[in-house]
């Protein structure tokens, strides 16, 4: 048996001395690294870390062949890596005081139940609103570095948690509303905003200010708007913010009457009504509104120059 072994990226790769190139074949059963061109073995007692079971529909759910215990978890104090014993059944498992003989090592502490706890509510929320795994650990790092600094005391864990998840949102690039969080979680809008703020402060860490572009793709893909509307209310937007026009009203009222102006000017598939748009930008019908009049009356220089108009600018409607 002969092998080579060379640098490659900073690491130690083990390849056959007369084929350096070859890609290796594992042989499980007996353990060796065999070169694929010329059969030379190059590495044996290979482990295989691959399961050791195969798992069928009708096995009993709670039956668990792993050996090895969960996953670790950088998250959790001793990155949980407990031992977990299970039942006795013999007389052999039990002193004469009817007494299991064997012990857990450690049982979960009352910190690390809440963290698990907190976890798993950051990652159901995020399965409802579809947001990845990148954003999950953000904000479970998030949660951990307020738990461990003790900054919220007296808070639920649910409203930071909530909160975390927004500002992972917020920072990751995805910014999603107050009031969409709000609909996967158990808190409410204003306990989240006070948590939202108080965890800025205490990380002393930041936020980029949200924009109208960063809701504007989003709502005109659920209203099911052409690429011709979302293109013009985008430049809508935009164009109200540079001139001004709309001073003080938040990014998603902007966003939400940008798109009204749009699609009332595009053709009648494309018409949406206030309270279409309110339900998914999470804004009133009134709000809308009060945006959309500051903007109507300078319409025709919001508008892009290449935008066709299916209804005119004068007969838009005037609220």
């Amino acid at each position: 048996m002969a092998s080579n072994s060379r640098g490659d990226g900073g690491g130690i790769k083990i390849c056959c001395s007369a084929h350096p190139d070859a890609p290796l074949i594992e042989d499980y059963r007996a353990g060796d690294q065999i070169c694929s061109e010329c059969g030379l073995v190059v590495g044996d007692r290979v482990i295989d870390v691959g399961s050791e079971w195969r798992t069928f529909s009708n096995e009993k759910a709670n039956a668990d062949p792993s050996r090895v215990g969960g996953a670790e978890n950088a998250l959790l104090n001793g990155t949980d890596l407990s031992t977990m014993i299970g039942p006795g059944t013999g007389s052999a498992s039990f002193d004469e005081h009817g007494v299991a003989k064997y012990q857990n090592r450690r049982t979960m502490s009352s910190s690390d139940r809440a963290l698990v706890n907190a976890f798993k509510e950051i990652s159901n929320m995020a399965d409802r609103i579809n947001l990845p795994r990148t954003i999950v650990d953000r904000a479970n790092n998030l949660f951990k570095q307020v738990h461990d600094g003790k900054n919220l005391k007296g808070r639920s864990n649910d409203a930071i948690a909530s909160a975390c998840l927004y500002i992972s949102c917020r920072q990751e690039g995805v910014p999603r509303t107050f009031k969409e969080i709000c609909a996967v979680s158990k808190i409410s809008k204003k306990e989240i905003g006070r948590c939202f703020k108080l965890i800025l402060k205490a990380l002393e860490t930041s936020v980029d200010i949200i924009t109208t572009a960063d809701f504007m793709s989003r709502f005109c893909s659920n209203l099911g708007l052409p690429t011709m509307v979302q293109r013009a209310a985008s430049h809508i937007a935009r164009k109200a913010v540079e001139l001004d026009i709309v001073p003080g009203r938040s990014p998603i009222s902007v966003a939400a009457a940008a798109i009204y102006m749009a699609s009332q000017a595009s053709d009648d598939k494309s018409k949406k009504t206030q309270k279409e748009i309110g339900d998914i930008a999470g804004v009133a019908d009134v709000t809308i509104r009060q945006s959309y009049k500051l903007m109507y009356p300078r319409a025709a220089e919001l508008f892009p120059e290449d935008f066709r108009f299916a209804t005119p600018i004068e007969q838009l409607p005037q609220l």
